[in-house]
């Protein structure tokens, strides 16, 4: 049949990804209704269909904007029906057809198609060129391909018809039918050429890289092959010599470096290292360390993390169920997992949790790195003064081991564990290096991702580890390692604070440790009161746990040998189980005083008051000050004569008699070092009273530092402070005035029942305490 620029109707058939060229023979599998209503159609008339590809194969009932609006006009040659209703169609492309317009019949789709013949004007010189090139592009593109008939080929590069080899040489080639519809959308020989030559230079290059990979692997799977052969007959080998055991421990550690998760440039430095053990005689002294150093790289967890809890309620339900208060701390680190949670990345805070021992700094570790799913590494830094404690020796050194950072990592199998440097104001240095200065780049978020231990000398990522640091005081640790860290201070516990400790956390744990049930022991508030006053002094709540284990070993030896269900422990019996009282409050004189203060201080097991006396005695001038002072206190004192000398004349002390009187300041406990600025106003008043014999108020007591000019400087330790005076039954505390914004963070269960003076100078402090 003739085909002609004519425009025909003709059922449709819209296909999904494939197709159809002119001069193609192919089968086509139909099974939507339509479509084998269209073929039946055709089959009646002249066996003449239109044929479209769908743009979207997932369309199931395509309109004409869902059709590649350029397709081929086949003739049917045979139909086969098949089971499940398919039919299977053998089709031959005719002629190029542009669809006009498409309408939905009940016996199918039907489409207007406008028959397109190629426009065959083309300059002879071009025609030759264009036929020339695309039979060497093919011929190359068959060098590569062993697929293609050598018959069929040859009939194209044989022919001198330009269309005839263009069309054939197209359906040679193995195309999606993106590429086989730009060959159809083509409207002339230039066009169809352009196409066709960039889809055969493509395909080429495809075929040249694929040859090229099936020679490497080849190359290699030969290469491995003559490797196995070799490593077989060194096997035989060693076996013959009794050096088997060592060739298993060297296949186990290549087994263990392919499997490894890590960086190829890690992998690689292991792969080296296993080969020089390898070649390594079996008795030689470097095999040892070798195998040692190996076995260190691939039980280090380099790129192998765990997953962190996502669930911030069960975080802060954790933190909770395991320690009472620590408020500052549960808020930030609920902080940092709400940050985790939003942005998915590891970095987090160094913290450093500073307050006096017992208050549960370490232990609270423990329970973040529950809450937060983190495995949970505890590393002692207490009279650490080696560099390589740190860093590791480096492998020259007989015995060289890993620094205490990569040991943690070991131990904790992951990257992203919690690692708590505890007690690290207590490292120290000597001739060997300085501890502190090593860990600058462990604790610096800029810089802990190309950790270099000296033993591993391969850079760690040290970026996801959330780094917890403990210390008792920040003084000794040096400025620019306190600069890298958050500090979160953690103060002492109240009375209140302690008996919820108690009853939730260590009665309960003491009792499980002397096998008591919960019914047998019973202690009354008041005699826990008693306990934690009377028997503990401490900031923390060691002591406390201690005289409540002392207790629950006495219950169990009465449970035994008295046959008692339950013991009762109250203020009247307490005697009988942890003797008489160990420690007692120092209560406010009842009556006013002349020369005698109460001051408050700061210790490390928290608050105390202190008595400061004065005594005037005819002399030469002198300042005595007993009591074990220190250097500060002594200065404290010295500034407050200074500035009562200053201003003598305006309360009526003659100028002689500071020439003619010595001044003795004594406060008890001698025993006991004491030292600071914040005696300074105590002082003050105290040598004030005593020169001009006016008492001072019984129920008050004061802390600050004084200048020469009389003004009250800020101090620290408020809490302990405030709470030392409330348990002495103080009624007024003169308090320095720059110290007012500390008093928001304080409980009511402190305050009430105080009176806080807010002062700024000397004459403030005199008026409100003396009477």
């Amino acid at each position: 049949m003739e085909y002609e620029d004519t425009i025909r109707r003709l059922p449709a058939v819209a296909l999904r990804g494939m197709a159809v060229l002119p001069g193609m023979i192919l089968h086509i599998d139909i099974a939507r209704p339509e479509s084998a209503a269209a073929v039946e159609r055709a089959m009646l008339a002249d066996r003449e269909i239109f044929m479209a590809a769908q743009k979207d194969s997932s369309v199931e009932a395509p309109e004409m904007e869902d059709l590649f609006y350029m397709g081929t006009v086949c003739h049917i040659k045979q139909v086969m029906k098949l089971p499940r209703n398919l039919l299977r169609v053998l089709v031959e492309g005719k002629v190029r057809g542009e669809m006009l317009s498409l309408s939905r019949e009940l016996e199918g789709l039907e489409a207007e198609v406008a028959l397109r013949q190629m426009d065959e004007k083309v300059p002879a010189g071009l025609y030759e060129a264009m036929l020339r090139n695309i039979k060497d592009l093919f011929s190359e593109y068959c060098g590569g391909n062993e697929g293609i008939s050598r018959e069929a080929a040859d009939q194209i590069l044989r022919s001198d018809d330009l269309i005839y080899a263009m069309n054939q040489a197209s359906l040679q080639i193995q195309l999606p039918f993106e590429k086989r519809q730009r060959l159809l959308s083509a409207s002339s020989i230039p066009e169809y050429y352009e196409a066709l030559g960039m889809i055969l230079t493509a395909e080429t290059e495809i075929l040249k890289l694929r040859r090229e990979i099936a020679m490497k692997v080849k190359e290699r799977v030969d290469k491995n092959q003559k490797e196995y052969v070799l490593r077989e007959q060194l096997k035989v080998i060693r076996e013959e010599l009794g050096e088997d055991t060592a060739a298993g421990d060297i296949e186990r550690f290549r087994a263990s470096a392919k499997s490894l998760k890590a960086k190829k440039e890690i992998k690689d430095k292991i792969l080296t290292e296993i080969r020089r053990l390898e070649n390594l005689p079996g008795m030689s002294p470097e095999s040892a360390v070798l195998r040692g150093y190996i076995e260190t790289l691939l039980a280090l967890p380099w790129d192998k993390t765990s997953r962190d809890r996502a669930d911030l309620a069960r975080a802060r339900e954790i933190l909770d169920r395991d320690h009472y208060g620590l408020d500052k701390v549960k808020e930030r680190i609920l902080d940092f997992l709400a940050v985790r949670l939003l942005t998915g990345k590891g970095d987090g805070p160094i913290l450093c949790l500073v307050g006096p021992p017992g208050t549960g700094k370490t232990s609270i570790c423990r329970s973040i790195a529950e809450a937060l799913g983190k495995k949970y590494v505890r590393l002692s830094l207490g009279g650490v003064r080696d560099e390589a404690e740190i860093r590791g020796h480096r492998r020259t050194y007989v015995g060289a081991m890993p620094g205490r950072i990569a040991a943690g990592l070991r131990k904790a199998g992951v990257k992203n564990p919690l690692i708590v440097l505890d007690e690290i104001d207590k490292v120290s240095s000597d001739y060997k290096g300085d501890t502190a200065s090593a860990l600058l780049e462990v604790l610096d978020s800029e810089q802990n991702a190309h950790f270099e231990d000296h033993y591993v000398e391969l850079p760690m990522d040290l970026s996801e580890v959330l780094f917890i640091t403990t210390a008792n005081d920040l003084a000794p640790i040096p400025g620019p390692l306190r600069d890298r860290m958050e500090i979160i201070e953690i103060s002492s516990y109240t009375e209140n604070e302690k008996q919820h400790i108690a009853r939730e956390h260590l009665l309960p744990k003491q009792k499980e440790a002397s096998g008591l049930k919960e019914k047998q022991l019973f202690i009354s508030d008041e005699a826990l009161c008693d306990i934690i006053m009377k028997y503990t002094r401490e900031a923390g709540v060691r002591q406390l746990e201690r005289r409540l284990a002392e207790v629950c070993r006495k219950t169990a030896r009465i449970v035994l040998e008295k046959k008692e269900k339950r013991v009762e422990l109250t203020r009247e019996n307490l005697t009988d189980f942890l003797g008489n009282e160990k420690y007692s409050i120092n209560p406010a004189n009842e009556s006013d005083e002349i020369g005698i203060v109460r001051g408050l201080a700061w210790t490390s097991v928290g608050g105390v008051t202190l008595e400061v006396e004065v005594n005037i005695m005819p002399g030469k001038g002198a300042c005595l000050l007993t009591g074990k002072l220190g250097e500060v206190m002594k200065e404290s004192a010295q500034a407050g004569i200074s500035y009562l000398r200053s201003v003598a004349r305006e309360h009526g002390i003659s100028d002689s008699f500071f020439q003619e009187n010595d001044i003795h300041i004594h406060i008890p406990e001698g025993a006991v070092p004491k030292d600071g600025p914040s005696a300074g106003v105590t002082m003050a008043t105290a040598m004030y009273s005593a020169i001009t014999k006016k008492p001072v108020r019984a129920d008050v007591a004061m802390t600050g530092e004084i200048t020469l000019r009389g003004r009250v400087l800020p101090i620290g330790g408020l809490k302990e402070k405030l709470l030392a005076a409330k348990n002495a039954g103080i009624g007024k505390v003169l308090v320095p005035a720059k110290n007012r914004n500390d008093m928001s963070e304080l409980s009511s269960e402190i305050t009430d029942g105080l009176s806080i003076v807010f002062v700024d100078t000397m004459s403030e402090v005199l008026a409100e305490a003396l009477a």
